[in-house]
């Protein structure tokens, strides 16, 4: 994984999500689980929130860390909290990596009384031309692929639907919670070919190519792109799951 890529390409989450998690949560001490980078980590830093962090990614952390933000290396399961409580746990396009029973009982554990448990995704979704270019390309120069193309990018109808309920039985069966709620943030984003091209190695459909096939399924993606003008709008839906701790 290139970090810095990461970083740079992958989107903020919306500014509505933000403001509505702080003002559902009792204060703005804030533990972010699986704070990668730290997209989502700045935002609640620039809004006066106190975050930690727990990252299992030791490149992840350091990189969250030049930005002021303190991370402690470790798989959730496993981090040691030491008696320290917080206001909000958030976990931003990560929880699915987290065991959903065990990580819930560590989320109990570690929020006050009222505080705010919220796990959220986002899926983008770019012009059909865009998918179907990558889509062909990928399925032609990569035939035998060990993961199949949902993983490239695009929309189905309930984004992170699995994963969403996955995660609400885990806050159920762990106990500690009021009944999770599901919600949707819809919004766009314009891309230019450069900054398109440049995010898809991120994305799990790509990330383990070879740079030869990689390069060639970028380049046929590419052409589409400029077929449309060199940029084009892609819709996003930011989907959140989110529970209050008894």
């Amino acid at each position: 994984m290139d970090v810095e890529r990461y970083d740079r390409t992958r989107p903020a989450y919306p500014p509505e999500l933000i403001d509505h998690l702080i003002t559902a949560a009792p204060g703005r001490e804030v533990l972010d689980v699986g704070i990668g980078t730290g997209i989502e980590a700045r935002q609640f830093q620039a809004v006066g929130c106190q975050v930690l962090g727990v990252e299992p990614d030791p490149r992840m952390a350091e990189f969250a860390r030049r930005s002021g933000i303190d991370v402690e290396v470790a798989t959730f399961e496993t981090w040691a909290p030491a008696g320290r409580r917080f206001d909000l746990l958030v976990s931003g396009q990560a929880w699915h990596w987290v065991d959903p029973v065990a990580g819930a009982a560590k989320a109990a554990e570690v929020l006050r009384s009222g505080g705010l448990f919220a796990a959220f995704w986002h899926v983008p979704e770019p012009p059909k031309e865009v998918t179907d270019a990558l889509t062909d390309a990928y399925r032609r120069l990569v035939p035998d692929a060990p993961i199949d193309l949902q993983s490239v990018p695009k929309q189905p109808t309930d984004p992170y639907g699995p994963i969403l309920t996955a995660a609400a039985d885990g806050l159920r069966e762990a106990g500690g919670f009021g009944a999770p709620e599901r919600s949707r943030h819809d919004w766009e984003r314009v891309y230019t070919r450069d900054e398109w091209l440049d995010q898809l190695p991120t994305f799990g459909s790509l990330t383990w190519v070879e740079l030869a096939p990689r390069k060639k399924i970028l380049a046929e993606v590419g052409a589409a792109i400029d077929g449309m003008g060199g940029r084009f709008t892609s819709r996003y839906a930011t989907v959140a799951i989110t529970a209050v701790r008894d």
